[in-house]
């Protein structure tokens, strides 16, 4: 019996922090981006990774003054769930990959190249406009 209490202690053990370490990768979008300020970013999508609990979209821009050349872009956006009640599959974001796009977005709060995004406009003008997961809360 107990070598039994020891398992079941360990797999309750297991379970808490499985469960802690997902409720810490979920962020608030609050916490992390400056949703005060919104700001664009145009340049080449360059990868979708279509993923919980946000897919997150690479973005070569170029930069400006000293940060002349490519500049790499990461925004995360809504899970791929509230994509797919949209309408909005894998295939919408990968065909536009290796063109140019446009994002609007919140940035990071620490000013790194990361970014929250809220709007995305392909190359043929067609766009996407999103509600973050706090304000679609707040309805």
């Amino acid at each position: 019996m107990h070598t039994s209490t020891s398992i079941r202690g360990a797999l309750i053990l297991a379970g808490v922090v499985t469960a802690a370490a997902a409720v810490a990768a979920h962020h608030s979008t609050t916490a992390e981006f400056d949703v005060t300020h919104r700001m664009t970013v145009s340049g080449t999508l360059k990868k979708v990774d279509w993923v919980n609990p946000h897919i997150v979209v690479f973005i070569d821009a170029k930069g400006e003054g000293a940060a002349a050349g490519t500049v790499a872009w990461k925004f995360e956006s809504n899970p791929p769930a509230w994509f797919r009640r949209v309408g909005v599959s894998r295939a919408d974001f990968s065909k536009a990959i290796g063109q140019t796009i446009t994002v609007e977005g919140n940035r990071a709060k620490d000013g790194s190249q990361y970014g929250y995004l809220l709007k995305i406009t392909y190359a043929d003008g067609n766009s996407l406009e999103l509600v973050p997961p706090q304000a679609a809360n707040n309805r």
